[in-house]
């Protein structure tokens, strides 16, 4: 669809927005939404007949594109037959979707609780996790987010949580591997691997392990870094898991459904967890759908015992009949093959020599369509293009790229000191090159604050 002009209809669209929307994570005053008129693919655009490519994929979770033709004719049929009904009932669409994930999570995870989101499917997962133990504790790392609800912004580790954390949600921190910012002095995958499982395995044992239900991670950490967990790592985990009787939560939230260039991240490393979240990109994001899917050991635990949780639009029937289209379109257009493709031949190579290029970027990481691209003052030294959670002036340097790109036609995912390059699974080649060519022109900014 070639985009056309209406900026009179545009202004009518922020207009109303400025007036009675209230946004997420932000200072209502500061904030200048972008009016959007429409999308297909790997591209969305205003009113002004700007295009961007979309190097976001909004918020990680249009794996499979804009409007992909196949779910959104699932959902005008569905409609059609059947808009909602409550969670109580067996219904065909419900089913299938429930039945298509548990075909696609690793090892015995065969039974699907629905949720309407990420942070929902977190709560809920923590909740079965304290039941099935009866122990009060969970761990999480200090780089995660596992989303904005009661439990979840408590799990999580990055600034966000600050401003609702009382430290009575009974989580305790610890650190997660990263080797380019060691916090064990590692210098080699091996080592950050092997410290950082000394590290958790000491905390549990001041922690109390009898007290711990437990270990919550993204398989590969998202918004907070795309940190790829070294070899060996989550199966050490795993181990520790078992040891103690803890059960091993993997939040595939933002990992899951291709992202990865695998179904789920953990299919990398051969491990199943005992619960693994999912949302985003079961159905990219077309009608809100996350879940929890539960290995036989717990789902047993509620066989005659009734789970205390539930949500009226649980397994909501449009949003599992976009599930049922998307995973079949995926599964039939080879999507997860693409994204592994695309981040082997095209992004990570080019990625590498942009970092060879450009003086202000310190590390870039990731695999499939799941990239971040580190920014720094100085090479050597590795220090932060901008502080930690900088706000205002001191985050100029990642404002002005990310303007950058935006003027050239490429809307960019930015946090902290980061770019991450996290396109639709469904990217091409050539749109892969389109955007990464704008991204090395957009950089010649922040080479500007570098030594």
């Amino acid at each position: 669809m070639t985009p056309h002009a209406d900026p009179e209809a545009g202004a009518a669209v922020k207009a109303a927005d400025r007036a009675h929307v209230f946004h997420s994570w932000s200072a209502q005053a500061a904030i200048d939404p972008l009016a959007v008129a429409g999308a297909e693919g790997s591209y969305f655009w205003d009113y002004d007949g700007h295009r961007y490519l979309d190097f976001s994929s909004q918020l990680v979770n249009t794996n499979i594109g804009h409007q992909h033709p196949k779910v959104v004719a699932a959902i005008q049929e569905q409609a059609g037959r059947l808009t909602t009904l409550a969670p109580g009932f067996a219904v065909d669409v419900r089913s299938e979707a429930a039945r298509l994930i548990a075909e696609l999570t690793p090892g015995d995870l065969n039974k699907i609780f629905f949720t309407n989101a990420g942070a929902e499917a977190v709560e809920n997962a923590v909740r079965m996790a304290r039941l099935h133990t009866g122990r009060p504790k969970v761990l999480s790392t200090y780089r995660s987010y596992h989303g904005a609800t009661a439990a979840a912004i408590n799990l999580t580790g990055d600034p966000r949580r600050w401003a609702s954390d009382t430290a009575t949600a009974g989580v305790v921190h610890f650190w997660g591997p990263f080797l380019y910012r060691s916090p064990f002095h590692a210098t080699t995958e091996e080592e950050e691997c092997e410290r950082a499982l000394k590290h958790l395995d000491d905390l549990i044992a001041f922690e109390g392990p009898q007290s711990i239900a437990a270990i919550i991670l993204e398989t590969v950490v998202g918004t907070a870094g795309i940190l790829v967990p070294p070899p060996g790592y989550l199966a050490g985990v795993r181990e520790i898991c078992d040891r103690y009787g803890i059960v091993f939560i993997l939040d595939e939230v933002m990992a899951g459904f291709g992202r990865t260039g695998a179904w789920f991240a953990a299919d990398h490393w051969g491990v199943t967890p005992d619960l693994l979240t999912f949302a985003k990109g079961v159905n990219s994001g077309y009608v809100p759908l996350g879940g929890v899917a539960i290995s036989e050991k717990i789902a047993e635990t509620f066989a005659t015992r009734p789970y205390p949780g539930g949500l009226t639009y649980s397994g909501h029937v449009l949003a599992c009949a976009s599930a049922v289209a998307t995973i079949n379109a995926m599964r039939e257009e080879k999507v997860v093959e693409n994204a592994a493709e695309i981040g082997e031949k095209v992004i990570g190579p080019e990625l590498r020599d942009i970092a060879e290029r450009h003086p202000c970027v310190g590390d870039v990481r990731g695999r499939g369509v799941f990239w971040a691209v580190e920014l720094v003052k100085d090479k050597a030294t590795r220090e932060p293009l901008v502080p930690y959670n900088a706000a205002g002036a001191d985050n100029a340097p990642m404002a002005e790229f990310a303007a950058a790109c935006k003027r050239r036609g490429l809307w960019p995912f930015v946090n902290m000191n980061r770019t991450h390059v996290v396109p639709a699974c469904t990217i091409t080649e050539s749109e892969a090159k389109e955007g990464l060519a704008i991204l090395d022109e957009a950089l010649t900014v922040t080479d500007a604050y570098c030594a």
